[in-house]
């Protein structure tokens, strides 16, 4: 089993205090976030950016080896994942959207069924407890 860990400081209350996050392999370390970075648009990091970054990466991943399973050669997969929080009856993830541009030389029908395959079969997209949508563009290689 592979196990990778994350973590977190927060000092003080929810509006005024003040967290610091990092990750295992220290590509983040003691980055700041705050309710401010979160909430208020503030420059810094935040949750959803993060799970939006981690669900970005999965996906690209799993999209080239269920592409490179098929025998179809990838040369780019870019993908943004958006996640949306609402408020409403308390701060909750409820959506996660895809945006994906594939660059390889598999016929656009093939390649976009896989597509949706990962959509829903990376692991992020599999821990995500939350609507995920896509919107994939395929190009040649």
């Amino acid at each position: 089993m592979i196990t990778k860990h994350g973590s977190a400081i927060w000092q003080g209350n929810l509006k005024e205090g003040t967290g610091k996050v990092s990750t295992q392999s220290g590509a983040l370390s003691s980055n700041p976030y705050g309710f401010n970075t979160r909430f208020d648009g503030q420059p810094g990091t935040n949750p959803e950016e993060l799970i939006g970054a981690a669900h970005a990466a999965c996906f690209s991943m799993a999209l080239s080896n269920i592409l490179s399973g098929k025998g179809i050669k990838v040369a780019k997969v870019e993908t943004t994942s958006t996640i949306s929080l609402s408020m409403d009856d308390g701060p909750k993830i409820v959506k996660a959207h895809l945006d994906v541009s594939i660059q390889s030389d598999g016929d656009e029908d093939t390649v976009m069924a896989c597509a949706k395959e990962a959509e829903t079969g990376c692991p992020v997209s599999a821990v995500l407890s939350c609507e995920i949508t896509m919107d994939a563009k395929v190009s040649a290689a």
